[in-house]
Parts: C-alpha cells; structure tokens; sequence
C-alpha cells in the first residue's frame, strides 16, 4: 500500500517539475520577445537585468543563453519592429514566396505570367515595408539611409526566401542582417528542384563536355536557370528602386524642410515689416502729439505773460488809484499868508 502511494507522489512531483519547467520556458520566450521589442538604446541594460534576474532565480543556463543574445545591428532591429508591429504586411511578403512556389505548378502557358504577377505581388510587399521602415526609423531617432534601407530589404527579401520559418532565422529576434539568397535558397522556391542532385551532376561533367557544352547553354538555357535569373534581376531592381526611393524620400524632406524655412523667413520678414510700420506709425503719432503739446505749451506759455502783463499794468492802476484816494483824503495844509 505504501509503495503505489509513494510512486502516486514521485509521478505529481515529476508532472510538477514538468509543468514549472514548461512554464519557465513560456515565460523566457515571452521575456527574449520584450527584449528585441525595446528601443535599439535599450536593449543591453534590459538584456543584463533579465540575465541577472534569471541568475538569483536559479536559472543558470536560461541566464546564460539570455547573456549571449547580441545587441541587433539597427538594420535587423528595424526588421524585428516591422515584425512586432506591422505583422499584417511582413506576413504578406511572405505569402508572396508561397504564390510564387504555387505558380510553379501553373499550366505552361500561364506560368510566365503568374510568375511575374507573383514577383510583382513580392516587390510590392517588400516597397511597402521599405516605407514602413523608414517612417519607424525617423520616429525612432535613426538616420533612414539608403545603405541602411537597401540591407533591410536585402533582409526581408532573406527571410522570404525560406520556404519555413524554421529553416532560417527567427523573425523578430534578428541581431545581424541576413545574407541575400543565394541559388540554393531561392531554388528552394522552386518545387521540384534538388539542388544536392544537381551540384552533383556538375561535378561530374569532364572538362571536354564542359567545353562541347559551352554552346549549348548560350543557346539554350535550363527553366531554373531563366528563374534564377528573373529572380535575381528582381532582386537587384527592387534594391535599386527602394535605394531609389529613400534617396527620393530625403530628398523631398530637404525641399519640405527648405520651403519650411523660407515660409518662416518670409513670415519673419512680414511681421517684422508689419511691427516696422507699426513703429513708425507711433513715431508720427507720437511727433504729432509732441508738436500738439507745444503749440498748446507754446499758446499757454503766451496766455501766460499776456495774463502777467494785465496783472502787471492792474497792479499798477490799483497802486495809482490808491494814492488818489489817499492824496483825496488828506488834501494838503496852506499856509496863512504873513
């Protein structure tokens, strides 16, 4: 009785351990995500707190694998936030690489055709993207160069050529741009094609079939080397035209800027012609009133000696008037003649 109980209580603790196992797991993805979510000048501080953190827990080797994780260059950030938060168009470019490989097995007379709207469907993708990363990148504080947008799409276009997310790198945690396809990738597109069998019969091929051969390929070249081609010549275009873009982009934003500038200048120039009439408007006003306040200074100042004058010549017949009455009053004596 006892030996089943025991073994019940090894099974719980083993399905708990489990279970706290697969919750940690859980948690650390979510926790790696938030990290390459962050601002680029973020990133290090956060990734040291969290390996530390995982340390005191007790979690040496997540800790561990927390601490190798590389700060992304800012190309492979930009990429990472194009997957964070514009899904809806990254996923978008890659259904474009699962059109191209369906229209592989389109009818022959078609297939030219659902090639080319399948590349046109690619291109634009990665165009809208291109804008996207250009807009995050300004708001963010980084300069959008057309060497940093042309290895952004070289990235995107990387990622797109993997036929799953699992044979190549991980979407949204990228830490360094990813090399441009090569044949092997971008034959990857293509259903029906092994690469491995047809490296294999290029290197059995001796040197005078090479050189009976030479001919022949000029005239006749293989479907996977015409789709290897338009492919590459896509590629090539599409850099050109996103290069092309950003360049066209600064471009405007300088002439923005510029005319911002000159509308500033002419309404520093209007207000400061306005505020220039206004003063000398007050100018004259002012010379106005101080040539109004001397003439009324002027007037009063004449009012005024003229008032002195008449106070002068009143006083003068008060005092004549004065003696009159005194001289009225007190007539003087004659003497008696002897």
């Amino acid at each position: 009785m006892i030996q089943p109980k025991q073994k019940r209580n090894s099974g719980s603790r083993e399905m708990d351990d489990e279970g706290i196992e697969s919750e940690n797991r859980g948690n650390l993805e979510d926790d790696v995500d938030a990290l390459f979510k962050l601002p680029l000048a973020e990133f290090t501080g956060a990734r040291n707190d969290l390996a530390a953190r995982l340390k005191r827990e007790g979690r040496a080797n997540d800790s561990n694998f927390v601490k190798a994780l590389a700060k992304p260059s800012i190309s492979a950030w930009a990429v990472n936030q194009l997957h964070w938060n514009y899904r809806e168009a990254f996923d978008r470019l890659l259904s474009t690489s699962q059109c191209f490989r369906q229209s592989q097995t389109s009818h022959p007379a078609t297939r030219m055709a659902d090639l080319r709207g399948s590349l046109d469907a690619r291109g634009e993708a990665l165009s809208h993207l291109s804008d996207l990363a250009t807009v995050l990148l300004r708001e963010a504080g980084h300069n959008p160069t057309p060497d940093t947008i042309h290895r952004i799409t070289t990235t995107l276009e990387a990622l797109s050529a993997h036929a799953t997310p699992s044979d190549g790198p991980t979407p949204g945690r990228l830490s360094q741009d990813v090399d441009p396809p090569g044949f092997e990738s971008l034959a990857s597109l293509i259903p029906g094609i092994d690469t491995t069998k047809r490296n294999e019969e290029l290197t059995r091929v001796t040197p005078s079939q090479k050189s009976g051969g030479a001919a022949a390929k000029t005239r006749q070249a293989t479907p996977s080397g015409n789709v290897q081609k338009v492919l590459q010549g896509e590629e090539t275009r599409r850099a050109k035209i996103a290069a092309a873009k950003v360049s066209l982009q600064e471009a405007r934003r300088s002439l923005t800027e510029a005319q911002r500038r000159s509308q500033r200048s002419e309404a520093a120039q209007k207000k400061a012609r306005a505020e220039a009439k206004k003063a000398d408007a007050e100018a004259r006003q002012a010379e106005k009133l101080w040539r109004d306040a001397e003439q009324r200074f002027n007037k009063a100042s004449a009012a005024s000696q003229a008032a002195a004058h008449r106070a002068q010549r009143i006083s003068a017949e008060a005092k004549e008037a004065a003696q009159g009455v005194e001289d009225a009053e007190h007539p003087p004596k004659k003497h008696p003649k002897s």
